[in-house]
């Protein structure tokens, strides 16, 4: 009989509707049942995409035995982490401090009324390599609640204290924003690059997309070649590796090696938005083309394989298909030179994608391009272009013959937040690259998630699947989307984007805003937890209070609303010392902080929207990587844009043409109407 996770709508919670684990979903009904029969709780947090999840689940959950005792001597609770990301974030912080580290799956005890007492990840279903048993522990756990709760309480209340920190704004370690805050930074950076394979540390390695921003940034500032270097060895690195996926494009959560080789399957819609983002800034930096090609090929694997069935963005896809790891994405030598046959030069094909004698998977073969294509095309006497011809050729039919496998699994709920995230990257997309059908998607998936995940009374919700919505969204929820919605203005010009932006931020502010310690992750009424969530660090996205503090660094530009410039000022003098001394784990919070000390430009245009004059002055502002600037535009007969953006009040055409407004604190230099005078003056 299903459990009474066959109610919800979370991929990952069905995933687990007929164990036979007395599952609940987290809710009253499951706290009162433990208070009830005095039994403690099993938290058990994952995602539908994590490989080890499912591992877990199909030696202990889905066992029989193992389900018998967690139902006599438990109340079972399973939690969606992408659902809930407050609850996510407590109990990884407990499982952190009692171990050292954590992960998915989380395993956590609880007492009946939420504190923490015991908790780590992954356990087997047999004792291994010096780890007990998933059984052992949950036998032991039940004992030491029947027979030394004492012991129990006091390791609850050490541990409740330990996560129960918040950071006040106020204290002597603040710190005003400077320059020399992000030449710290550098330095913390630098000493962790990984000079060989690019990245940052050892093994396993994840994507630092915020880490390179920055660097980016510095480059800007700077001038740095270094800081580039460390960028684009980076960006050449992942997208050679076999976190790229080499035939369908998008990449994979992350490598367990140092040489982005062997990933773990699972791709997230929040890597490749970020993603998507440093390779498009990466090519307006270096005008790179591999770089723009990355850029559309995560796009069309977004287009192809990532829109819900309602409309939206999807979550995830899984790491496995037919009960097997990365079964989809990797090759049998045999398999490859049969798929391909005559039609492509093999041998070279073979040697470009790193497909020796010895398989570099289980058997089988990641692709993945160990030497670059003009190594590969000398070795064969061949030039790039006809490599490249081929490479075209023969990802045309592997990808066809992919598409005949057994799909891995789709994690079909829309998040408030990640949309944000991808909407953010392809309006972005769409105008550097002068792609309509981009700035397209994100506008259907902004229209999407504000007519589905919005209340009547224009409050946000986090999660939609299954033409349900539910859960009141998160500060990450706002600020992101928020942050969207401003970058779709900047793209389109439209002020519905602008009012909507300007709406939600007002909410965010309202809801989250606490004026001793800044921004909390949790609404003040939402949800009471044992603690009230206040994630700072930049971790696989940016944190709540770093998407916040940039969408405030931007609309009160645009807005003139020096309250939440002041604001932003608070949260970047106190977290300062935090960002220099441990940068990348405040990469996207270092991007604004550079962002406001760059004193950044805000540029009012006024001209008529795809006349030939405007679009050359937009060029101007858009096709170089400018990354401290704002950008407004109103045609000349349009007041209401001058009443909606105050930055274009007052703002007028010169001589007939579009003309340009620069300006910085509010202080404007003389108006331009040529795309050189421009140019010089935004070059200053």
């Amino acid at each position: 009989m299903p459990n009474r996770l066959a109610n919800e709508t979370s991929p990952y919670l069905l995933q687990h509707a007929d164990n036979p684990v007395d599952w609940y979903p987290w809710g009253e009904e499951a706290f009162e049942r433990a208070k009830c029969k005095d039994k403690p709780i099993f938290l058990s947090i994952g995602y539908s995409a994590c490989h080890w999840c499912h591992v877990m689940a199909h030696e202990s959950f889905e066992d029989p035995e193992t389900a018998a005792i967690m139902n006599e001597h438990y109340i079972c609770i399973k939690v969606d982490r992408e659902e809930r990301p407050d609850v996510d974030a407590i109990y990884m912080n407990a499982v952190q401090a009692l171990t050292g580290s954590g992960g998915w799956p989380m395993s956590v005890w609880l007492l009946p009324d939420g504190r923490p007492f015991y908790g780590g990840t992954y356990f087997p279903n047999k004792p291994r390599h010096g780890m007990p048993s998933f059984k052992q522990v949950m036998l032991r756990m039940a004992e030491l609640y029947r027979e030394k709760r004492d012991e129990i309480e006091d390791e609850a209340i050490r541990l409740t204290a330990a996560i129960s920190g918040r950071v006040l704004l106020e204290s002597e370690h603040n710190q005003p924003p400077s320059t020399g805050v992000l030449e710290m930074a550098y330095q913390h950076i630098a000493a962790r690059y990984d000079r060989r394979w690019g990245g940052f540390g050892s093994q396993p390695k994840f994507p630092p997309s915020m880490t390179l921003e920055l660097l980016l940034r510095m480059h800007h500032r700077w001038g740095w070649k270094q800081a580039l270097d460390m960028v684009t060895h980076t960006l050449d690195r992942m997208m050679y590796g076999g976190i790229y996926d080499q035939i369908g494009g998008g990449f994979h959560r992350y490598s367990v090696d140092g040489m982005w080789l062997i990933p773990h399957f699972e791709k997230m819609l929040y890597d490749n938005a970020l993603l998507l983002r440093i390779y498009l800034h990466g090519y307006q930096a270096t005008r790179f083309n591999r770089y723009r090609r990355v850029v559309e090929e995560i796009a069309a694997y977004v287009q192809r394989e990532m829109i819900a069935p309602d409309g939206g963005f999807a979550s995830s896809q899984d790491a496995d298909s037919e009960g097997e790891e990365g079964k989809f994405f990797i090759w049998e030598k045999d398999e490859l030179r049969e798929a391909l046959g005559d039609a492509v030069n093999t041998d070279l094909l073979f040697e470009y994608w790193g497909v020796g004698e010895r398989p570099n998977f289980e058997g089988k073969f990641v692709l993945w391009v160990p030497n670059s294509p003009e190594l590969v095309a000398g070795r064969h006497g061949v030039t790039v272009e006809v490599l490249e011809a081929e490479i075209e050729k023969a990802r045309q039919i592997l990808f066809d013959v992919r598409e005949r496998r057994v799909r891995p699994g789709r994690d079909d709920k829309v998040l408030t937040a990640w949309n944000g995230l991808m909407i953010n990257s392809l309006a972005q997309a769409g105008r550097v690259l002068g792609r309509d059908d981009y700035t397209g998607m994100a506008a259907d998936a902004a229209n999407f998630v504000l007519n589905n995940l919005r209340t009547p009374d224009g409050y946000l919700l986090r999660s939609y699947k299954d033409g349900q919505a539910k859960i009141d969204a998160y500060l990450e929820d706002y600020a992101f989307l928020a942050e969207a919605l401003l970058e779709l203005y900047q793209t389109t010009f439209d002020l519905h984007w602008f009012e909507a932006a300007r709406d939600i931020v007002e909410r965010m502010v309202a809801l989250f805003w606490d004026d001793e310690a800044g921004f909390f992750d949790t609404a003040e009424g939402q949800e009471m937890l044992i603690t009230r969530p206040q994630e700072l660090m930049d971790n696989a996205m940016p944190s709540g209070t770093s998407g916040a503090i940039a969408v405030l660094a931007r609309i009160g530009l645009l807005a003139g609303e020096s309250g939440w410039l002041e604001r932003v000022d608070r949260v970047l003098e106190r977290l300062g010392p935090a960002v220099q001394q441990y940068a990348t784990a405040f990469s996207y919070l270092a991007s604004q902080l550079d962002f406001v000390i760059s004193q950044p430009k805000e540029i009012a245009i006024v001209g008529k929207r795809g006349s030939p004059d405007t679009e050359a002055m937009l060029d101007i502002v858009r096709k170089p990587y400018r990354p401290n600037q704002v950008v407004a535009l109103r045609e000349p007969d349009d007041e209401r844009a001058a009443e909606v953006v105050p930055l274009l009040a007052g703002r007028e055409q010169i001589d007939g043409v579009a003309t340009a407004y620069v300006c910085r604190n509010f202080t404007c230099q003389l108006p331009v109407n040529t795309p050189s005078a421009l140019r010089k003056q935004l070059s200053r």
